[in-house]
């Protein structure tokens, strides 16, 4: 089993920025092929951005593409995403995901694929 822990969720103003943190643990992070993704009121949960075990690979979703940075740091468990210029269709519940797989260049876009997740944390963007 694998334990997420999201934290930095807020209130924020349209153009500001917030910087989301996730602690893992249960399982060796530098296996986890990590992600996030999020859920805005009354719609589907959604992918944000995917990161390999090794950080050489980054994707994220076209709608946040060049505002959010997604890092990880395998000596403290953690994955992160920095957010800038946030705009208020930004506004969710961020979920942090992870899936255990053998290699270090697995990145994974569709939640189905994701074995493990947090209980997410509300970020609020006003207009």
């Amino acid at each position: 089993q694998v334990q997420l822990v999201e934290s930095g969720g807020g209130l924020v103003q349209a153009g500001g920025s917030r910087r989301l943190s996730c602690a893992a643990s249960g399982r060796t992070f530098s296996n986890l092929v990590m992600g996030w993704f999020r859920q805005a009121p009354g719609k589907e949960r959604e992918f944000v951005a995917g990161i390999s075990q090794n950080s050489v690979n980054i994707v994220y979703a076209d709608s946040v593409k060049g505002r959010f940075t997604a890092s990880r740091d395998n000596a403290k468990n953690s994955v992160y995403l920095q957010m800038n210029s946030l705009k208020p269709e930004d506004t969710a519940v961020y979920y942090c995901a992870a899936h255990e797989r053998s290699g270090s260049y697995q990145v994974i876009r569709t939640s189905r694929d994701m074995a493990y997740w947090g209980k997410g944390t509300l970020v609020t963007v006003s207009s």
